[in-house]
């Protein structure tokens, strides 16, 4: 068996703000994603987001039908966007086959048939990262490399966070029912993102951090502005943010993460900022 799927159910502010350290990582944390040979989903029921990770060794794995969707297939009522953070590898999308490198992501209509995913060199795996959301209508299948990417340049060395948003799924790049899916990377020595805070309660946020060290944590920074928490990360695990939750994050080191919403709405610019005395 090479399939496994967890479910998380909705979590409120006011449960999120009673909940202990474990608490908080049985809801919003999700860890062990990338195995050798094996694909593992959360569905979440933050606007039904899927997320996962992929990890073909030893041969070809196939994403075909998730009981959980309650569908014939995966994708017959669904969209996808998925991105490799490994080595080279190849996703087949209905029998057509797209070669993907790191850091390239592919955008996946709904309607498109089964997906499956292969590595280059199993001595060093693709680590495709899956990320999934109801769609209403058929957007074309895209291939997105970082060249691609629509580039935003932000923060400075002095705020520490001086930083480069890769936008892969987003209206500028290529059509999407309800996905936005980017890539964050820092310039040396920046660890933070995104502070002050915001919050956008029209769409749910999932962050998946990578490209760190062993020893390298995030401390990610989530809950109402009035009544934060933080939870702790390590590489390759990601965190589920609901709208009503601020989601940011500083790392002891190197790291960089991608992000992903779905929700009411497309716009990367729908966002309720956060004033820094408002944070408690």
């Amino acid at each position: 068996m090479t399939l496994s799927v967890s479910t998380r159910q909705v979590v409120g502010p006011e449960d999120a703000a009673r909940r202990n350290t474990q608490g908080l990582r049985d809801g919003f944390v999700i860890e062990s994603m990338f195995h050798p040979g094996r694909i593992n989903l959360t569905y979440s029921h933050l606007d039904r987001m899927i997320v996962g990770g992929v990890v073909p060794a030893g041969g070809t794995l196939t994403i075909d039908r998730v009981a959980e969707t309650g569908t014939d297939q995966f994708l017959e009522r669904r969209e996808a966007a998925i991105l490799n953070i490994g080595g080279a590898g190849t996703i087949s999308v209905g029998g057509k086959d797209y070669a993907l490198g790191f850091q390239e992501a592919i955008y996946v209509g709904k309607g498109s048939g089964a997906l499956s995913f292969a590595s280059d060199n199993e001595a060093e795996p693709a680590l495709f990262y899956v990320l999934s959301a109801p769609a209403h209508r058929v957007c074309p299948t895209v291939h997105i490399t970082r060249d691609m990417a629509k580039k935003v340049h932000l923060g400075s060395a002095e705020e520490c966070n001086h930083r480069t948003i890769n936008q892969y799924v987003h209206p500028d790049v290529c059509e999407s029912c309800q996905l936005v899916v980017g890539l964050t990377t820092f310039e040396p020595g920046s660890v933070w993102n995104t502070m002050p805070a915001h919050v956008h309660d029209r769409r749910m946020e999932v962050y998946l951090y990578f490209g760190m060290q062993e020893a390298t944590r995030i401390f990610h920074f989530m809950g109402e502005p009035g009544e934060t928490r933080h939870v702790v990360l390590k590489n390759h695990e990601a965190v589920l943010s609901p709208g009503w939750s601020i989601h940011s994050g500083a790392g002891t080191g190197r790291y960089a993460f991608i992000w992903a919403m779905a929700g009411d709405n497309i716009s990367f610019t729908d966002m309720d900022k956060v004033p820094m005395e408002a944070l408690r």
